[in-house]
């Protein structure tokens, strides 16, 4: 695959990146449970593949996803040439607390699960979790990441988030390499719009998580009434109804509308995609390379603009 340039990193990365959220098994999440060896044989496929982006949490099933990644890691002799690794600082567990000590533990554990002795990219998870004042002040969530990063224990840092508004604030402070924001930039929401252009004048790498809005544009709104995992309503549910009977009409599947819409704007360096299983790597890059008509969007850009503002 085609790699781009990580912002102002150095790095380059492709246009897919891997998602291990439901890797770690959260059947609350997800609705369905996921083996160690599953696991193991999904991350094995994604790394000797053609795909060198790959992203974690420390709070993703209870830091599961991450000891799952280290030790495939460990089977490989440590994170394969080229192959980027981003991980996310997270509160204690069923707790608010997000404090610069809490950060520089949630960095401990990381190194800890994945086996490494630094950590390439780390983001501040959900930053709604507390407020602006509190996560950059003296000594707060921002200060201990910073501080990490001079110590060489983090190379570069990024801060991944819903509110649009609090998430430009964040990269206002000139802090932050990257952004990941979610829901937020697909076919029925693309209220992202504001925080992507702060991201491109600024040199920051911005990543696209949930093209899919948790499954709905997927299997469509008849069998998933969801979108971020909320329930959706009828505007958002019969928009894209129609939207899945164009991409019908020209032999599309809806995912590969719903991937490529992320995919072809050049302003988003890569767009994180959830998997479970060995042989999603392939039906995604299938996805990935499906011929669609220009004709197709042309249909679908009335029903995608009513999203310009948020899910209708």
């Amino acid at each position: 695959m085609i790699q781009r340039p990580f912002g102002k990193t150095g790095l380059s990365v492709t246009p897919i990146c891997i998602g291990t959220s439901a890797l770690g098994s959260f059947p609350a999440q997800y609705g369905y449970e996921v083996s160690p060896e599953r696991a193991a044989a999904t991350l094995h496929r994604v790394l000797e593949g053609p795909v060198n982006f790959v992203d974690t949490s420390n709070e993703y099933g209870n830091g599961e996803s991450e000891r799952r990644i280290g030790r495939v890691l460990a089977e490989l002799g440590g994170v394969p040439a080229g192959v980027v690794l981003a991980t996310k600082v997270d509160p204690l567990p069923g707790s608010r607390d997000f404090s610069g000590s809490r950060v520089r533990a949630s960095v401990s554990e990381s190194l800890q699960r994945l086996g490494l002795d630094h950590l390439q990219v780390v983001y501040l998870h959900d930053p709604e979790k507390i407020t602006f004042t509190e996560a950059t002040a003296p000594g707060g969530a921002v200060d201990a990441l910073i501080q990490l990063r001079e110590e060489g224990v983090i190379k570069y840092l990024g801060v991944a988030g819903g509110p649009i508004d609090l998430m430009r604030q964040y990269l206002a402070t000139g802090v932050f390499e990257t952004v990941i924001s979610h829901n937020r930039y697909t076919l029925v929401d693309q209220s992202a719009e504001p925080l992507l252009n702060d991201a491109v004048q600024r040199g920051i790498a911005f990543v696209n998580a949930a093209p899919y809005g948790g499954g709905m544009l997927v299997k469509g709104p008849d069998l998933v009434p969801k979108y971020c995992y909320q329930p959706a309503n009828a505007d958002t549910l019969d928009r894209v109804r129609k939207m899945q009977q164009i991409c019908e009409s020209y032999a599309v599947p809806l995912a590969a509308a719903a991937l490529q819409f992320s995919l072809r704007e050049s302003r988003i360096v890569s767009t994180i995609v959830g998997i479970t299983e060995p042989d999603r790597v392939e039906q995604t890059l299938r996805l990935a390379d499906w011929p669609i008509p220009d004709k197709l969007w042309e249909d679908l850009n009335p029903l995608i603009a009513a999203g310009k503002k948020g899910v209708l």
